[in-house]
């Protein structure tokens, strides 16, 4: 059944002007909103309203229940995992430091991340986050209490409060009720599911780098493995690559990404298809990066995609392994892999004088059995420009 939409009268001084009957059918609206959200871990839910909503510029339009969806359950099944050979996980612990995240460092990271991005909320006088913005009480209430029914999520609707949340100018601030970091794993992928259909791309790189971002990273380090639902949330992220790149990929890259994480994460990026623009600033990106075996993996998968790219892009990544020949360490086998698909995908593209050069850092850090298949590559192939004899006859 619709309901019935009604026009509020002009606000005095912040304060919307609402007439009896108007009260008495937002309020009726409010109870049946409350029956819905309630059940046996939601008994502090009793004084859930509408009117919070409206305090904070809100209709009851946003809140109508023809707009639900229902949301599939997840099976809680395994996935594929790139292999890390033992001997690069040896080589990488003892040339790069790792420094793990501590648990309990989660929820001020999350915090200090959103509060560096913009201005923040307090919640309650029990709450020790900062207050620069004032929001109505009975909107603090009820995404606090939002919050709690999100820690608890296994399966079913989204609370309506929630799913407005991108439709808001300052969503981030309103999320950061709900303790995002307090989530269950599927209330995060729901929560992912729904930004990024419903966010810009810039908003939802923010999502990704001050929420997903540590949960993501915690997890691994808590269970040695990732919660498949956190898993699926990668993945569907993917589907605003630009973001997640910006938002998760670069800067896991740029803070000690370890072999474990990496191969998780690779595993993720190899199952979804990215743009060949995006896929191709990516590795302009990771090219300059400095030499880690995350970077190194991450650059073979997106090699893998055999994409045609850019001439830019192949002399970023013709530079980047030349400068193979200025580390003092070892080369760990992913990263000799990674070469070699390089050559084998983008060999035609390659320039005589690019060519020589990558010989000779076959000759200074070149790998016993992969060498040797590099060179055969490299010297068996056309140059930039040239035309294939077998396309000249056609």
């Amino acid at each position: 059944m619709k309901t019935k939409k009604y026009k509020i009268g002009k606000s005095y001084k912040g304060k919307e002007v609402l007439d009896g009957k108007l009260s008495q059918k937002i309020l009726k609206i409010a109870r049946e909103q409350q029956e819905e959200f309630h059940d046996k871990y939601f008994q502090n839910f009793q004084n859930f309203s509408l009117k919070a909503a409206e305090d904070f510029g809100l209709t009851e339009s946003s809140f109508d229940s023809s707009c639900d969806e229902e949301y599939s359950d997840l099976e809680n099944t395994d996935f594929e995992e790139i292999e890390i050979d033992k001997s690069d996980q040896d080589l990488f612990e003892k040339f790069l430091s790792f420094e793990p995240i501590s648990r309990k460092t989660i929820e001020n990271q999350i915090f200090n991340k959103i509060e560096g991005h913009g201005s923040f909320i307090g919640l309650n006088n029990n709450n020790k986050r900062s207050n620069s913005i004032s929001l109505p009480p009975k909107v603090v209430d009820v995404y606090t209490k939002v919050g709690v029914l999100l820690s608890r999520y296994k399966s079913g609707k989204l609370p309506k409060a929630f799913k407005i949340i991108p439709s808001l100018g300052n969503w981030d601030d309103i999320l950061v009720l709900t303790c995002p970091e307090k989530w269950s794993p599927n209330a995060c992928y729901e929560a992912t599911r729904l930004f990024v259909s419903n966010l810009k791309s810039y908003q939802f790189q923010k999502f990704l780098s001050t929420i997903l971002f540590d949960r993501v990273r915690e997890d691994i380090l808590e269970n040695k493995k990732l919660n498949y639902h956190l898993y699926m949330s990668l993945k569907k992220s993917i589907y605003k690559p630009a973001a997640f790149f910006k938002g998760f990929l670069f800067p896991i890259c740029e803070s000690n990404c370890t072999l474990k994480e990496a191969a998780i994460i690779g595993s993720v990026l190899s199952k979804v298809s990215v743009p060949v623009l995006h896929s191709a600033a990516a590795l302009l990106r990771l090219s300059e990066m400095d030499f880690s075996g995350s970077t190194s993996l991450f650059i073979r998968i997106l090699l893998d995609k055999k994409y045609a790219l850019p001439y830019k892009v192949v002399d970023a990544l013709v530079f980047h392994f030349m400068r193979w020949k200025s580390l003092q360490r070892p080369l760990a086998v992913l990263e000799h892999q990674s070469f070699l698909v390089f050559v084998q995908r983008y060999k035609n593209d390659l320039t005589p004088d690019q060519k020589d050069a990558l010989l000779d850092v076959i000759k200074v850090k070149g790998h016993e059995k992969i060498g040797p298949e590099v060179r055969r590559e490299l010297v068996n192939s056309l140059n930039r420009g040239d035309v294939s004899v077998e396309f000249m006859e056609t």
